[in-house]
């Protein structure tokens, strides 16, 4: 088994408002191994975003405050990397992003193509070739080439065609398999996918799922899959954290996450799905207020088995091969 690329250990992330303090992510740890995909979900408010910002460093500096933590990617600490530096060598070089709305990802007076090329310009693998040093018009050949080539790869058709048009002129799929390939073009170790399907029909989805899958094993490249949609999760992951009000609750396998869930509140997340025997449900209770949170649990007002113990924050507990939960209580029967 490979070694983690990644490393999320006990992250807190507070943001300033008018109201006060809110505190975002409170103690999330986390690893991803390469040519793993890893999956983070949990409801709307619950710090994914907020953590896949983190490791990227794109939280806003006038509001965010990080009180603790590390994020250990190739042998130093993210956290603690020069704004300049991690511009220049990691965000959008060793890592890479896939944002939420294609829609919105583009600049809409620029041609898909001259976008592409801006991007290669300062991202390009081969910058870092001696064989291209001092032929800047060699390595824009190879690298327009190199774009074609991925973008047959995304599955797009006649990528010469595609270049020289806008990005109104294209769907939304193919937008998403454009920002996919833009993502994949400067070769990173990981690739941060932030509900990368939110805006796409289910069909398309499905695409863009087994596409990105496909890709993440043949180039072993480690992904991190934020989504609030349990059944893509179900199709494209190889690992599920839970977080649940900014705090990671459980950890599991994809089969051991689906069948046999601990922590309560993985238990009502999975209950929440709709079918035909039970319908719409949700989970009694409101999120807390991040600004004054519960001690200990968060979810711990919600809980049907919560007790004075789980004021206290609950460490990890193994319960199988690569499953861990944090619950005082955690479920120990499972439905068939």
């Amino acid at each position: 088994m490979e070694s983690d690329l990644i490393t999320v250990r006990d992250l807190r992330v507070a943001f300033a408002s008018d109201a006060g303090l809110a505190k975002v992510l409170d103690g999330v740890s986390c690893s991803i191994r390469p040519g793993e995909i890893r999956g983070l979900v949990g409801e709307s408010g619950c710090g994914k975003t907020t953590l896949a910002r983190a490791i990227l460093g794109i939280l806003p500096q006038n509001s965010a405050r990080i009180q603790g933590g590390q994020v250990l990617f190739g042998g130093r600490d993210l956290l603690t990397v020069a704004e300049g530096t991690l511009a220049r060598e990691v965000r959008g070089r060793e890592i890479a992003y896939i944002p939420q709305d294609p829609s919105t990802a583009f600049n809409p007076v620029f041609t898909i193509g001259t976008q592409i090329a801006d991007l290669m310009h300062w991202k390009s693998p081969l910058l870092r070739d001696p064989s291209f040093k001092g032929n800047a018009r060699a390595r824009r050949e190879a690298d327009l080439a190199r774009v074609v080539e991925w973008l047959r790869l995304v599955q797009l058709p006649n990528p010469e065609a595609l270049l020289r048009k806008y990005p109104h002129e294209v769907s939304g799929g193919q937008r998403q398999r454009l920002m996919i390939a833009m993502a994949l073009l400067p070769e990173p170790k990981l690739v941060i996918a932030d509900e990368p399907t939110t805006a796409l029909d289910v069909t398309v989805q499905a695409q863009i799922l087994k596409l990105l899958k496909g890709l993440a094993r043949e180039r072993n490249v480690a992904v991190l899959f934020t989504t609030h949609d349990l059944g893509a999760a179900y199709e494209i992951c190889d690992r599920i954290t839970v977080m649940y009000a900014g705090q990671e609750v459980e950890e599991a396998p994809v089969a051991e996450f689906f069948n046999r869930p601990s922590h309560p509140y993985t238990r009502k997340l999975l209950d929440s799905l709709p079918s035909a025997e039970t319908g719409l449900r949700g989970i009694p209770g409101e999120i807390p207020r991040l600004i004054d949170p519960p001690p200990g649990c968060r979810f711990n007002p919600r809980c049907e088995r919560a007790t004075a113990i789980c004021q206290q924050r609950p460490a990890p507990e193994q319960v199988g091969p690569g499953h861990s939960v944090r619950c005082h209580h955690r479920l120990t029967e499972f439905a068939a």
